[in-house]
């Protein structure tokens, strides 16, 4: 996570929390690999990673947390895993909200 971009990841927690959606943002200085073992700890359905790369696009990275588990069951190795990046995806930013909300609505339709 970039620090200098603190606030703008701030107003993506706020952003979600409006739109009734609990979020929450890591703190730490630990790397993406113990940022996502935390959220899986927490139970979160999904992140929102956005890098310099998505910030020049003006986009955000959403990864399906369930999905994503469902998908490395069947994934035979990592390179498999990093080409086909199963359950995560980009939407521009003003786009957040409803993505997010729709991961939520297919995971509280389906059975666990």
């Amino acid at each position: 996570m970039d620090r200098k971009e603190l606030p703008r990841y701030q107003r993506f927690a706020q952003q979600l929390r409006q739109g009734g959606i609990a979020a929450e943002m890591y703190l730490g200085t630990s790397g993406m690999k113990a940022q996502m073992k935390y959220a899986d700890r927490r139970g979160a359905p999904c992140v929102v990673i956005q890098g310099g790369d998505e910030i020049a696009k003006g986009e955000v990275q959403i990864k399906d947390l369930i999905d994503g588990a469902k998908a490395a069951a069947t994934i035979k190795d990592s390179k498999e895993w990093r080409e086909g990046r199963p359950a995560q995806f980009s939407v521009p930013e003003d786009q957040l909200v409803a993505a997010v909300k729709g991961v939520l609505d297919r995971h509280s339709s389906q059975p666990q």
